[in-house]
């Protein structure tokens, strides 16, 4: 593995490091075009605790709907976020409050607890606004989002992931580089083989293994498509 590493060329390199880059710029674009989709910032997020059992449990993965018109009703499982904290909540529309103005206001509480959630809200707060809400439940896959919390609660294995697959893409070049074979069916022409691997080496790819008459040549650049070359010369 880190032979690999110390083959590598400056070049090799930077285009592997531009590859990651494009995978993180990618999926950050995934992310964005979900939370365009569906009106949220936060399109899926994680079940942190139990309060929601047995709905949802710790670790349960949630998609996220914001409704455009305002629709929310009582039993509806919503995801909100008080000012002043990071930490979303996802637990049930209770109870529904309209004022003298038409504006309505939302009680809500986790299925597994005992009282409703006016004890989580700032003091003297008897409901929450609708501006809170991060979105409705809409599905969930069950257990998924585990490893998020394991990677919170262990910052250690957030970094020891990253850097394990930032290190695995950068040292696997057949992820960028494909490669062709040039087998020579004719021993006396182990030679002429040889040389047109040299070529290839200096031109636009490296012989990365040679076994017998069969020469394996990793392209670097000039051939596009190009997954096998067979030469016959019976």
């Amino acid at each position: 593995m880190f032979g690999e590493l110390r083959r590598m060329n400056m070049r090799q390199i930077a285009l592997q490091i531009l590859n990651i880059l494009t995978i993180g710029a990618t999926a950050l674009m995934v992310w964005k075009g979900l939370g365009l989709v569906t009106n949220t910032e936060s399109p899926i997020v994680v079940v942190l605790s139990g309060s929601m059992e047995p709905a949802f449990h710790r670790g349960d993965l949630l998609f996220l709907t914001l409704p455009r018109n305002d629709n929310v009703a009582i039993n509806d499982i919503c995801v909100f976020k008080l000012p002043g904290r990071d930490i979303p909540i996802v637990h049930r529309v209770l109870k529904i409050h309209q004022d003298e103005t038409g504006k309505e206001y939302l009680l809500t509480k986790g299925d597994n607890n005992t009282r409703d959630d006016r004890v989580l809200y700032d003091r003297g707060q008897m409901w929450i606004n609708k501006e809170h809400l991060v979105g409705k439940v809409k599905g969930f896959l069950p257990y998924v989002g585990m490893v998020t919390i394991m990677m919170n609660d262990y910052a250690w294995m957030k970094y020891a992931v990253l850097g394990v697959l930032g290190f695995f893409v950068l040292i696997h070049r057949d992820l960028m580089f494909p490669s062709i074979s040039v087998r020579c069916l004719l021993p006396s022409f182990l030679t002429w083989c040889s040389k047109l691997a040299a070529d290839f080496k200096s031109s636009r790819g490296e012989c990365i293994n040679t076994v017998g008459s069969e020469c394996t040549i990793r392209v670097l650049e000039g051939i596009e498509g190009v997954e096998s070359l067979l030469i016959n010369l019976t």
